[in-house]
Parts: structure tokens; C-alpha cells; sequence
């Protein structure tokens, strides 16, 4: 879906007819079918679970007049169906959101509020036109039992609501057009709205992963093992975690964060990498405008984009994934990237380089950007000579004036990135004894090693179509195109180089949406996308008389768009205080379960406080965090490590135990529960032996 938003305002040739009668009849057809949307998402439990808990779904429908439909199990248990929700309220609620755009010109336009309202009226209800034809779908599909339809907008219902939600958004936006001249353009300034937001993201995500840390919510495993790794490296017992024996190495060609060694010197904490990651995400959003701003000749319209940048539901999960693991270093490479790109297109190819081999140092999967960036750049050197063999015209390309080194540079990077790959790869597995690397396994329907896998995705060309065309890796292109307001799609030759990231992230088995951290490698080619979106006209039209846009469809009001969308998909995918997550009491991740320190919390630093720091520990994980400081820490779970000889038991020179039997994944409720005391009693002392926490110490 390629937007062009207009701004109803300017329309400078009203429709014939009454333009009240028009409005208004568009306004009832379209609420009508919104409202019996609505109502379809109250009345199914799965579809309204898909945007609140069933704990706010059930008070909703309380609240609204409803009925819930229940069943007793044989067992006795109460089972929740669904719901019968009154039409009425859902019709209320859509037409009164379809009405806010009148309340910002009674008070912006008053004077004209009669001429220009009816525009106003019927445009808004264009926005949620999108939400109707879903609801008019669903319908369909229910009643024709259409069944992979309806499943279709199951997974999809989200995204359509978010579209008309965003389209309410916009038109409540200011409509600007500011010019800029290009050498302004060119010019690293960083308008102080954009640090204004980047200090809010910083405050904002900072507070909520320390949060977690203070409440007992941050797990060990990829997150606080990361700052193990630097605790270890200063006190000479090598880059590693002693989650397992040998080196990182073994894991990912990742040392990123060894780079913030200097000032944890001064601050040996945790903390200071959730804010250090923090803050590194949010400085992206200054490329992001730089970017914006170049391609569109607008500084108003980079800022917008800079702002949908922070607004990101992808970006925020790489500060704090769906499963609540924080620090990763490879959110580091998303700034590193963008950055980068700025450079390019100012033709500073001797500090891009340096800054993507940089990004390299964040995971070995940024090799497949440099090769994208390049895939890019060749793109754009021969797309004008595609172009004008197929339509005989001077075309138009993405960027206003490509440089003629740039494709040479961009041959390097499709070179240079399947190389690095390939060595790291290799390197990987010698730091492994020859056994594959880990991540292998996320494609296990195409071979057993990188090698087989590439090979089969080429020479079976039936199993890869058949597992990428999916409704599943739709709805992951919509996850991540949506929030951008589609900007990307107006801009084919950049996104032709999101193509390789995305169609592995579609296959990767472990992760099917981007709420973890595998796409963020895939973040700033598609921001480097949307600020060619910027542009005011399609990218690949090569005849000047085929594209006649809307004067007011400017690059600005498609920062906006942009912006809108960032902000109405935040409301029902956030973490953050803008997500109805946030503030759900229901949720697994409202902010009152999560980011304040119950009476678990506050009980660890008297257990903490029992066991030297000399001592080798074996905790489970959420309170592993607090023993990376010790002699050795090791994880006490079910899992069978290495470093405890693949047996079910702690390593032998374990000196203490530490079981937390408040977090809801532990299996040990009582010292009843605990293995050692079951198979060698005698070996264990029980220091603490109630309450949240049991404590064992060996004889």
C-alpha cells in the first residue's frame, strides 16, 4: 500500500453537490461497517486478544452492556468463547473518532469551519474506509467459511485498524510545506524537537530496563551475560561467560560492547550498557533525519521521519525484545549502519567504510547489509541504462545526483560481505570443535549447515517459494512497512536491498515477527528506503508525464504519514508507556508487574549479601545477574551445559546454590524440589531454606 496523503485543507476544487450530504452519507456507510468491525473483534475472544488482555477484553464488555458466552468443562472449569457486544457503542466510538479532525479546525480555522469541514469529514472517513473493507471481509469470509481469509484477518486485523487509527492522526497533524535549499541540506545540524525526542526515548527506555534489572525481570542468558563478558575481560579470565566453557567466539564474531570497557571501568554495572544501548538507538534518529532531509529537500519532513524513527515498534524491540532480553550488541550496528549510509551519500567513502566494518564488530550478519548496500548501489547505476533501453526516456533515479564511484564502491560491498560471512562462519566453527554454528538450526527444513542451506534455497527454488509465501511472512512485510507508512514500497531500488535480510527473517523458524532482535540488521536499510519515499514522486517512473501527484501530497505531509503511522501501530505493539500494553493490568508486560520492585526484588540483595564474592555460583536464571561478579557464575537450570559435562548436576567446584522460586519459569518450589538434595544430600548444606529464595552451600 503506497500512500500519498493529501491534505484536505488545500483542496482547492470541492466536489459537486452538497458537500455536506456527501460527507455525511460516506460518514454513515463507512462508520456503519467500522462499528460492526468493532463489534466483531469484542465478540471473538481471539481476535480481541490480539489487542487487549482477556482481563481488559472481559471489563470492555462489561462496561459496554455486553455478554460474555462461557462453557463448563467437564472437568468444572469456566471456559471464555466469546461475547455478544451491544452495536450501538462500537458505532459511537467510530464515528466519534471520525469526527476529531472537526474539533482541530473549530479551533484552528474557525472562520471557515463551514467550507472546509465537509472535506475534512469526508476524508477522515476515507482513513477508515480501510478498517471497513476489513470488516466487510470478515464477514465474507464467516459467512462464505472462507477459512484461510478469515485466518488471514485474524493475524491482520491489527494492522487495518492501525491504518484508519494513523489516517485520524494525520489530518489532527499541521499541514507544512518548508523548503530548503540544497547546500542547508547537506548541513549536520541537529534541530533541538529531534534531541527533544531522543532524550524522551532515553528516559523512557532507560528507566523501563533498569526496571527490569531492579525487579528481577532481566534474564542472564543474552542480556546480562553480555556484561559478564566485560567483567571477565577486566579481571583477566578471558572474553567469556561461564554460561559454557571456552570463548564467545564459539557463539558470534560480536565484541561490540568490549568497546564500552573504558567508562564500565568507572561504572561496573549492568545498568550502564541498558543506557549505553539506549542512548545508541536513539542517536540513529540523527542519520535518519540527515537522510530524510537530503532526499527530500525538507527539514520538516526529516524531522517527521527522524520522529517515526523513534516511534518504530521494531526499533524498540532491540531495547527490549517481546521475551524481555535487553541488552544486545547487535542494536549497536543500527546507528552504525545509518550513519554510514549518510556518508555515502555525501560521498565519504573512507569513514563509511570504517563505520560499516565497525557495524561487523556488532554480529556477523551486518556482512549481508554491506552486500545489500551494494546491491543497491549497482542497482541504481543500472536501472538508467535498464530504463531508457525499455522506455527510451531520461529516466529519473533514486538520488539526486549519483555519484560515478559509487557503483564501483558498491561492487566492493557485494564482494566484500559474502566473503566476510563465509570467514566468520568458518571461524565460528573452529572456536566450536568443526560443529556448526547454533543458528544453523533456525533453518533446519534446508540443510544442516550454512552451506547446505544457501545450496538448497538456490537449487529448490518449490521448497523456498513454498516456505516464503506465507501468510506468515506477509504479515511480517506489514510489521515492518506499516509503521513507515509503506514509505519503502516509493523507493524499489533501496528496498531491493532489504530483499535478502527479509527473506531470511521470513524463514528463520525461531522468530516469525520482528519483536525480537534478528531484524535489526534489516532497520536501517529499510529507514535508508523510506527516506527515498520522501521524495515527491515514484522512483521508477521514467516518463515525467506519467506521475502527477497531488500538489499537496508534499514530502512533508508524508513525514507526517509516517510519523502517524509510527504512532498508531506504538498503541497496540509498544512496550512503552504509548503501548495499551503499558498500562493493561492484564498483560504480562504492564508496567506494574514489570518495572517496580515487589517484595522478590527486595529480598535479594539479604541473599546476595550471604555468599562472598570469592565464591562459585550456580543460580537460576533472573537472579543470575547478581552473581556475574563473583569467581565464576554458573546457570543452574535443566539445561545440560558443557561446562557441568553435559550431566544434570552443577559443575563439581560449585560452591554455592541459588534457586529464586518466585519467577514464573522455575520448576522448584520448595527445597523438596531440588535435585542435589535428592540425589546427594550429603553434600549440602541448606543455608536458606523458605521464602523466594533457597540457598545451599556444599560441606
Amino acid at each position: 500500500m503506497v500512500h500519498s496523503p493529501p491534505a484536505s485543507e488545500e483542496k482547492s476544487t470541492p466536489p459537486a453537490g452538497n458537500p455536506w450530504m456527501s460527507a455525511a452519507l460516506l460518514t454513515l456507510f463507512v462508520g456503519f461497517l467500522g462499528g460492526l468491525g468493532l463489534q466483531s473483534i469484542l465478540e471473538s475472544r481471539p481476535l480481541a486478544e490480539s489487542f487487549l488482555s482477556t482481563e481488559a477484553w472481559t471489563g470492555l464488555i462489561a462496561g459496554i452492556g455486553g455478554e460474555l458466552l462461557k462453557e463448563t468443562t467437564p472437568a468444572g472449569d469456566i471456559r471464555i468463547l466469546g461475547a455478544l457486544a451491544p452495536l450501538l457503542p462500537c458505532l459511537i466510538i467510530i464515528y466519534a473518532i471520525i469526527g476529531l479532525p472537526l474539533l482541530k479546525l473549530a479551533v484552528v480555522k474557525r472562520d471557515s469551519f463551514k467550507q472546509t469541514a465537509p472535506d475534512a469529514l469526508r476524508q477522515s472517513a476515507k482513513y477508515w474506509g480501510i478498517f471497513a473493507v476489513w470488516s466487510l471481509l470478515w464477514l465474507v469470509a464467516l459467512i462464505v467459511q472462507i477459512l484461510p481469509l478469515a485466518e488471514l484477518l485474524q493475524g491482520t486485523a491489527v494492522f487495518w485498524l492501525a491504518l484508519s487509527m494513523a489516517g485520524t492522526v494525520f489530518e489532527l497533524l499541521p499541514a507544512t510545506s518548508v523548503r530548503e535549499e540544497p547546500t542547508t541540506a547537506q548541513k549536520r545540524t541537529v534541530p533541538w524537537p529531534l534531541i527533544a525526542g531522543m532524550a524522551i526515548y532515553v528516559l523512557v527506555f532507560t528507566a523501563m530496563n533498569w526496571g527490569l534489572w531492579f525487579n528481577l525481570r532481566l534474564p542472564h542468558g543474552d542480556s546480562a551475560m553480555y556484561e559478564e563478558h566485560l567483567w571477565n575481560v577486566l579481571h583477566g579470565k578471558g572474553f567469556r561467560s561461564y554460561l559454557d566453557q571456552g570463548l564467545f567466539w564459539g557463539e558470534h564474531i560480536q565484541f561490540v560492547h568490549l568497546f564500552l570497557i573504558p567508562i564500565y571501568w568507572l561504572w561496573p554495572s549492568h545498568l550502564l550498557l541498558e543506557f549505553c544501548e539506549s542512548l545508541v538507538l536513539a542517536i540513529g534518529a540523527i542519520p535518519v533525519f540527515w537522510l530524510g532531509r537530503r532526499a527530500s529537500g525538507s527539514r520538516t519532513a526529516g524531522l517527521w521521519l527522524a520522529g517515526a524513527y523513534l516511534l518504530y515498534f521494531p526499533l524498540q524491540f532491540l531495547d527490549i525484545a517481546v521475551d524481555l532480553k535487553t541488552f544486545r550488541p547487535i542494536a549497536f550496528g543500527v546507528a552504525l549502519v545509518l550513519f554510514a549510509l549518510d556518508q555515502i551519500e555525501r560521498r565519504g567513502y573512507v569513514p563509511a567504510s570504517l563505520l560499516l566494518l565497525l557495524s561487523l564488530t556488532c554480529k556477523e550478519d551486518f556482512a549481508i547489509v554491506i552486500f545489500s548496500i551494494g546491491l543497491v548501489l549497482v542497482a541504481q547505476r543500472a536501472w538508467p541504462w535498464i530504463a531508457s533501453k525499455w522506455k527510451k526516456t531520461a529516466p529519473e533515479t533514486e538520488t539526486n545526483d549519483i555519484d560515478p564511484f559509487a557503483w564501483k564502491y558498491g561492487v566492493g560491498c557485494l564482494l566484500f560481505g559474502p566473503i566476510y560471512l563465509w570467514s566468520a562462519l568458518k571461524l565460528i566453527r573452529s572456536f566450536r570443535s568443526g560443529v556448526e554454528v547454533h543458528y544453523a538450526g533456525y533453518f533446519s527444513k534446508f540443510g544442516e549447515s550454512p552451506s547446505e542451506i544457501a545450496w538448497t534455497m538456490i537449487t529448490d527454488p518449490g521448497l523456498l517459494a513454498g516456505e516464503l509465501l506465507t501468510g506468515s511472512s506477509l504479515i511480517y512485510a506489514l510489521a515492518i512497512l506499516i509503521p513507515l507508512g509503506c514509505l519503502p514500497l516509493r523507493a524499489p531500488l533501496r528496498l531491493l536491498g532489504c530483499l535478502p535480510l527479509f527473506v531470511l527473517l521470513c524463514l528463520n523458524e525461531l522468530a516469525t515477527d520482528p519483536r525480537h532482535h534478528f531484524h535489526a540488521p534489516l532497520v536501517p536499510l529499510l529507514f535508508w528506503a523510506a527516506a527515498g519515499g520522501l521524495r515527491a514522486r515514484s522512483l521508477l517512473k521514467t516518463d515525467q508525464n506519467q506521475s502527477h501527484e497531488m500538489p499537496e501530497a508534499t514530502s512533508e505531509r508524508r513525514g507526517e504519514w509516517a510519523w502517524a503511522c509510527g504512532f498508531a501501530t506504538c498503541i497496540w505493539f509498544s512496550l512503552s508507556p504509548l503501548g495499551i500494553a503499558f498500562w493493561d493490568s492484564g498483560s504480562r508486560w504492564n508496567a506494574a508487574e514489570l518495572y517496580f520492585p515487589d517484595e522478590r526484588a527486595a529480598a535479594v540483595d539479604e541473599i546476595v549479601a550471604l555468599i562472598p564474592q570469592s565464591a562459585r555460583v550456580a543460580s537460576t536464571d533472573y537472579v543470575h545477574p547478581r552473581f556475574t561478579h563473583h569467581e565464576r557464575s554458573y546457570d543452574y537450570s535443566e539445561y545440560a551445559r558443557r561446562v557441568a559435562g553435559y550431566e544434570d548436576k552443577v559443575p563439581d567446584d560449585t560452591d554455592y546454590i541459588v534457586i529464586d522460586t518466585g519467577h514464573h519459569y522455575s520448576t522448584v518450589k520448595s527445597l523438596a524440589d531440588v535435585r542435589e538434595l535428592q540425589t546427594e544430600p550429603e553434600k549440602w548444606e541448606v543455608i536458606r531454606g523458605e521464602g523466594y529464595f533457597l540457598v545451599l552451600k556444599r560441606r
